[in-house]
């Protein structure tokens, strides 16, 4: 657990890599609407104003994340990557109803757009920036199990179809002389991005409210404890919840009657050790009880 935990604190660099990119990108879509009056470009930029506050959040949790257990923590503080993840859905929502706002504005003062060469070549720029930050935040994320990074990954993954989408409008824009075409994609970016503010909210809050593990990771928990049935052993009251990275999986083991407390102990250490082979970073909790005893059977659930 200690390694893992150390693993986890060496995400604060990545999460930093993050925050000054999204300065850098900020920066950079702020010149292109500067130059432009796109309010396409706008709320590009006010996009990215989103993943700044994100991946500042992402480090504040990250590092609580990383804390080991303690006495009033016993489980140790890995959820604290939902609040991340949740609270970035949430402010995704509230830039898409900012964007809407700004798109419906312009819709009834229209402007005409200036420089749209060096606005798309500017967004062009920060897209790739954004691309390049999005796998990699992707790759920790997904190697270390942080929802916080993966989150962040969808993030500016949709921050790059966006200034894409946001390109070509603009290209439409420069082709038609149609100036309502920047208002109406600005609204289209801010759909798109109300539907990945919605999946990040719901899948953190499938976390605060201890969802089981995955019907995959199951399984092979399931493989691994029948596999014992040849030797007269069971199972039931299989119990598994998902704490960002961490897992804990609880049940009971059922013995034959005439094992001793040591061989049984023995047996269920050697299943633990199995079990955390394939889930390293996770907490077993396994109750012995004897398989000719109906009482055993109470609680039997799986």
């Amino acid at each position: 657990m200690i390694n893992k935990l150390i693993q986890r604190k060496s995400l604060a660099p990545i999460v930093w890599f993050s925050i000054i990119a999204s300065i850098l990108t900020i920066s950079i879509k702020s010149a292109a609407y500067y130059i432009t009056s796109s309010v396409g470009f706008l709320s590009d930029a006010m996009e990215s104003f989103i993943n700044l506050a994100a991946g500042i959040l992402a480090f504040v949790m990250l590092t609580i994340a990383a804390r080991p257990p303690d006495k009033e923590h016993p489980f140790g503080h890995d959820k604290a990557e939902y609040f991340s993840s949740l609270i970035e859905g949430v402010l995704i929502v509230l830039a898409a109803i900012g964007i809407v706002y700004a798109a419906i504005n312009r819709m009834y003062h229209p402007r005409q757009l200036d420089e749209l060469n060096m606005g798309m070549l500017l967004s062009f720029l920060a897209s790739l920036i954004n691309l390049a930050t999005s796998r990699i935040l992707l790759h920790y994320g997904r190697k270390h199990n942080s929802i916080t990074l993966e989150a962040d990954s969808q993030h500016l993954m949709t921050d790059v179809w966006t200034t894409v989408g946001i390109i070509f409008g603009i290209l439409l824009v420069k082709l038609t002389n149609w100036q309502l075409l920047d208002p109406l994609m600005a609204i289209a970016v801010a759909i798109s991005i109300v539907y990945t503010g919605t999946k990040i909210i719901i899948r953190s809050t499938d976390g605060l409210m201890d969802t089981k593990l995955s019907e995959k990771e199951l399984l092979v928990i399931r493989q691994i404890l029948t596999r014992y049935k040849v030797e007269e052993i069971d199972y039931h009251a299989l119990y598994t919840r998902q704490a960002s990275s961490k897992r804990f999986i609880s049940f009971h083991l059922l013995f034959p009657g005439d094992f001793t407390i040591y061989k049984a102990h023995e047996i269920s250490k050697k299943i633990e050790k199995e079990i955390k082979a394939e889930f390293p970073y996770s907490d077993i909790f396994i109750h012995l009880e004897p398989i000719n005893d109906p009482d055993a059977f109470d609680d039997h659930l799986s």
